[in-house]
């Protein structure tokens, strides 16, 4: 066997993620799968990449060797990608991003500000698979999500906007729900609910809502991972579970939302561009794009609305 690109993606993941369980989910791949590719990576390396430490998995000396000359090797693929996709100047903008709720305005107004340039759009369930994408070349524009303190590490080559440096994240329930004729919810309160796993688990969101929880003197029971979004409110409307979501979230018949005491949970959402492939006009014009997407759904519900209103230092920064 030969090593190829997707090898030492695949150390490089396990590196970065310090588990094969976290690294096989940013790879979509399982974990069983990833653990026999490894073993025939270190067949090829010669000896043992990875062992258990006290945080996790951790690269032994050889290890070391094979993740510096892999991320060298990535780094000059995606200097590849990106400069010679910057040559191709009628090639279509490859917009990949993080199911937010802003995505449906923001297409909307691509067309207007890119005078008619093909857009293609895809969605990932993975920030960390995003951002190596962009950095690899296959996007040129990337929108995502931050929890909490979370920052996401971007590659060499690529720029990023804070497009909303803080959004307060509140709760979807059914209307049914005990807790629904309330106009703010204590996080304790929730401590016997059934939660909606978040569909990223790499943004920060996870830890960010356990975290939360802990403080609030429980652990959240995470049952349900779903990413088709009408599946979720479904679900969530037959009282069978309730979900973490943006404030800007439209109605949902048969749910309801409410925010937390205390915005215990917040959101930050970025704008990111391969500097090669995206020009600083591009780049502007997507970015006054995206804001003015996520304006239009600030009045989705009035609590945002009333919190939007009394921090202005959350606004996009569009002076």
């Amino acid at each position: 066997m030969q090593l190829e690109l997707r090898h030492l993606q695949a150390v490089c993941q396990i590196a970065e993620s310090g588990s094969l369980g976290g690294a096989a989910r940013r790879l979509g791949v399982s974990q069983p799968a990833l653990s026999a590719q490894l073993r025939r990576i270190e067949r090829v390396t010669g000896g043992e990449l990875f062992v258990r430490g006290r945080s996790g998995v951790e690269p032994t000396p050889l290890g070391q060797f094979v993740l510096a000359k892999a991320r060298r090797v990535l780094t000059e693929m995606e200097s590849l990608g990106a400069e010679s996709r910057a040559m191709a100047t009628d090639a279509p903008l490859r917009l990949g991003c993080i199911l937010l709720v802003l995505i449906d305005g923001l297409l909307e107004r691509t067309d207007l500000v890119l005078s008619g340039r093909e857009i293609t759009v895809d969605v990932e369930h993975s920030v960390t698979a995003l951002v190596r994408m962009l950095g690899a070349g296959r996007y040129d524009v990337i929108v995502y999500g931050e929890v909490n303190d979370h920052e996401v590490a971007l590659p060499q080559g690529t720029l990023a906007r804070t497009l909303v440096p803080k959004e307060p994240f509140c709760i979807r329930m059914s209307t049914r729900h005990p807790l629904a004729g309330r106009e703010v919810l204590d996080l304790a309160e929730l401590a016997g609910e059934q939660w909606m796993t978040l569909v990223e688990d790499d943004d920060g969101g996870p830890e960010a809502l356990v975290e939360a929880c802990a403080k609030a003197g429980f652990a959240p029971s995470l049952r349900h991972r779903i990413t088709d979004r009408k599946m979720r409110h479904d679900l969530v409307a037959a009282g069978r579970a309730i979900s973490l979501t943006q404030p800007t979230a439209p109605a949902v018949e048969g749910t309801v939302m409410r925010p937390l005491l205390g915005t215990p949970i917040t959101g930050r959402i970025r704008l990111a561009w391969n500097r090669s492939a995206v020009s600083v006009g591009q780049a502007d014009s997507l970015y006054r794009a995206a804001a003015g997407a996520y304006l239009a759904n600030v009045d989705n519900n009035p609590f945002h609305r009333a919190w939007w209103n009394a921090h202005p230092e959350a606004h996009p920064a569009l002076a």
